[in-house]
């Protein structure tokens, strides 16, 4: 190793930085976030510059550095483009025994700055030890994407409550236990989520002796329609603790190894006349894994409220008192036709789109035919591969143009993505001569006619 990473308190320290310019703004922003007090040296300082110092109460020295400048300061900054006089400053810092980092040039330095991911109380720092700072900023960005603001949150919660715990636990592990469960639980939980008061709350009756039973919880997450990159952050975080996943058949194989590796799997997927699970059973199954203490993610293709039953099952955990969560997911009418190249409005061709099942509850097609064949409007149909050629006589029989484009998307947005564009008139014909299967949505309007400019991924294969 050869930095050692230490976190140091700035705060109202007074700091020298030799240079007023591009390189010195950069770092000065820090030491300013970090409560330093700056003294900035140069003969001209820029005007970004000025406001830090004013705003730290520091001061600025509208001249060339000399040696004592460095007088009272605990840490030094050379961000200059002078080379002789960034070392020179680094001789001076160090025969004084003062840290001092000299902007891109680690030979020179006795402390680096990290890549920083600050979400405070809580901040991380990744450094390459100067040798591939680009990189370090990469992975500072990864980081940025797993660890959500609310984390921060999180970490002040604990904060305000450290001493309190102390004083009830006086043996190191059990606060370490202590903190342990709350980080791993419902407190952690609500936190994250955004609800503050009621994770406080818990985290004072777990104190004082009072919390409730540990109960389970279940978290209804969108899983998007089928590539990962498309999860959302507080997805991803909630299939990763969770205990048990009951997932459906178009969730995709990738999208399921993003969940805890040793989480037990329920496949409950339906398909038509085929249910793993009846849906009654799927609603009971949640509100037992949870009545044991469970963190249960119920994972669904798309998003749980767009044709998803996710309202029937929180109906269910709701009538038995069991807590839960929904997290929104990319819808198979956005993603796919996002990936398709099919916008669903277009000023010139669409200013309205309609998301309709092709399979209703009773497993008939009878849909309201008159309010879907307007010419300006762009009509989605989940579930309609079966009863296609019912549909598109429908639509033509209501007043809707044969002619009208029309797409047909097979497992849009995978690698498995494939595309066929023709008719209201033969979309029946184009299912039967590529042996297009589900799960396939079908899009009707004039805004599939833009596919041909606008198309961007191809999938594994794709026919127009």
């Amino acid at each position: 190793m050869e930095f050692l990473p230490l976190f140091h308190n700035l705060r109202g320290a007074q700091v020298l930085v030799v240079g007023g310019g591009e390189i010195a703004l950069r770092k000065s922003r820090l030491l300013a976030d970090a409560g330093a007090v700056l003294r900035v040296v140069a003969p001209e300082i820029g005007a970004e510059v000025r406001e830090l110092i004013e705003r730290s109460g520091g001061e600025q020295i509208l001249r060339g550095y000399t040696e004592s400048d460095l007088n009272g300061c605990v840490l030094i900054i050379a961000a200059t483009d002078d080379e002789p006089l960034n070392a020179q400053v680094s001789a001076d810092a160090r025969q004084r025994g003062v840290p001092v980092n000299v902007v891109d040039a680690p030979a020179l330095c006795s402390v680096i700055f990290p890549a920083i991911v600050d979400r405070s109380p809580l901040v991380i720092a990744v450094s390459s030890g100067g040798d591939a700072p680009v990189l370090a900023r990469l992975i500072r960005a990864k980081l940025e994407t797993w660890i959500p603001p609310t984390y921060g949150h999180l970490a002040g919660l604990a904060a305000r409550f450290r001493h309190q715990v102390k004083g009830l636990f006086p043996n190191v592990q059990q606060r370490r236990a202590f903190w342990e469960d709350v980080f791993q639980g419902p407190i952690a939980d609500r936190q994250l989520a955004g609800q503050g008061a009621e994770a406080e709350r818990l985290l004072r009756a777990k104190i004082d002796g009072d919390a409730p039973p540990t109960t389970g919880e279940v978290y209804l997450v969108g899983a998007g329609p089928g590539d990962p990159d498309l999860l959302t952050f507080r997805a991803l975080r909630l299939m990763q603790q969770a205990d048990v996943v009951l997932y459906d058949r178009l969730v995709a194989p990738a999208i399921l190894d993003l969940c805890r590796r040793d989480a037990d799997r329920v496949y409950v997927g339906k398909q038509r006349a085929d249910h793993a699970l009846p849906q009654d059973q799927i609603n009971q199954q949640l509100v037992d894994l949870a009545k044991q203490g469970k963190r249960v993610v119920r994972l669904k293709g798309g998003d749980p409220f767009i044709f998803g039953r996710g309202g029937e099952e929180i109906e269910e955990l709701a009538a038995h008192g069991i807590p839960f969560q929904v997290v929104p997911g990319i819808t198979a009418a956005s993603g796919c036709a996002a990936y398709a190249g099919i916008p669903l409005t277009h000023r010139d061709h669409a200013q309205s789109v309609r998301f309709v099942t092709g399979h209703l509850k009773n497993g008939s097609t009878d849909l309201p035919w008159k309010d879907l064949v307007s010419p300006s409007q762009t009509l989605v149909l989940y579930m309609g591969l079966i009863g296609l050629p019912v549909i598109c006589e429908q639509l033509i029989k209501h007043g809707r143009s044969a002619d009208t484009p029309a797409a047909l998307i097979q497992q849009g947005t995978t690698v498995n993505q494939r595309v066929f564009t023709g008719t209201l008139a033969n979309l029946p014909q184009l299912v039967a001569e590529h042996e297009v299967h589900a799960p396939t949505l079908v899009i009707v309007g004039e805004v599939v006619k833009l596919r041909e400019k606008l198309a961007w991924f191809e999938g594994a294969q794709a026919t127009v």
